[in-house]
């Protein structure tokens, strides 16, 4: 996390000269990031230092042009299908985890607007005074106003996962791509932290995903990713610069669509 912290400005700089020169690819994104991210170093909360980190990353990302649309997890606070599996009813787990990813859209927002970036927290469960509601006409006037918007609260439906709602929101928001941020850099046959020779995937389909039931996102994100033609990229959010250059169209991570894989 330091190595990645300690480039952030200079990717930052190195993003906006490069989308002046060339148009991103995806002219709107939907960046799912899961709660467990906004750890950084620590066991349990949210990192400053790591959502200031995200923050550089977005913000680079919309100096380049990019429309960004977040969906965020709440897995670093609470997990509802954990709670369920201690005894806690599973729609009461639900909607505490829902709960947490309203706290982590507010301090990744705080992180944001900290480094000139406008954005919006839009939540699927009303609570007036701390963030919008979800309109999908407002949140798409958000993005073409260039504000970031943030998606919280799932779809506010218990037994729904925050990647189903994140392929949801960019379904309903227009997104060209549904870009899935995580730990490592793309999809592994096995969990390359325990398998180190694992083989990494470049490009699959989205049968590939559902048949083999790999690890990338639950298989209704994945379904309704598939019968929207959306196509999803698995990529490392730990490496300055990724967001912006997953937007651009470079070649990082692994890709998912509806494709033959190459």
């Amino acid at each position: 996390m330091s190595e990645a912290a300690a480039g952030t400005a200079t990717s930052g700089a190195a993003s906006a000269t490069s989308g002046a020169v060339s148009a991103p690819r995806y002219g709107r994104i939907l960046l799912k990031i899961s709660g467990e991210a906004l750890l950084g170093d620590r066991q349990y909360g949210v990192d400053p230092a790591f959502c200031a980190f995200i923050a550089g990353q977005i913000g680079a990302a919309r100096s380049a042009g990019v429309q960004v649309g977040i969906v965020v997890g709440g897995g670093n606070i609470f997990r509802g299908m954990a709670a369920a599996a201690r005894g806690m009813d599973r729609a009461t787990g639900d909607y505490i985890g829902m709960l947490a990813t309203v706290m982590n859209g507010l301090a990744l927002q705080d992180a944001l607007e900290r480094v000139g970036v406008p954005t919006r927290v839009m939540t699927a469960i009303a609570m007036n005074e701390v963030a919008e509601p979800y309109i999908r006409r407002r949140a798409i006037r958000h993005l073409e106003k260039g504000r970031v918007a943030i998606f919280v609260a799932g779809t506010g439906n218990p037994y729904f996962t925050t990647d189903t709602a994140a392929a949801l929101r960019a379904v309903e928001i227009g997104a060209s791509v549904l870009l899935k941020a995580t730990r490592v850099d793309g999809v592994y046959e096995a969990d390359p932290l325990t398998h180190p020779d694992a083989r990494r995937f470049t490009e699959l389909t989205f049968g590939d995903v559902l048949t083999d039931r790999l690890a990338v996102l639950d298989a209704t994100a994945v379904s309704l990713c598939m019968e929207n033609d959306l196509p999803i990229i698995v990529f490392d959010l730990n490496r300055p610069d990724n967001v912006r250059r997953a937007a651009m169209g470079e070649q990082i991570g692994t890709r998912i669509s509806g494709g033959t894989p190459a």
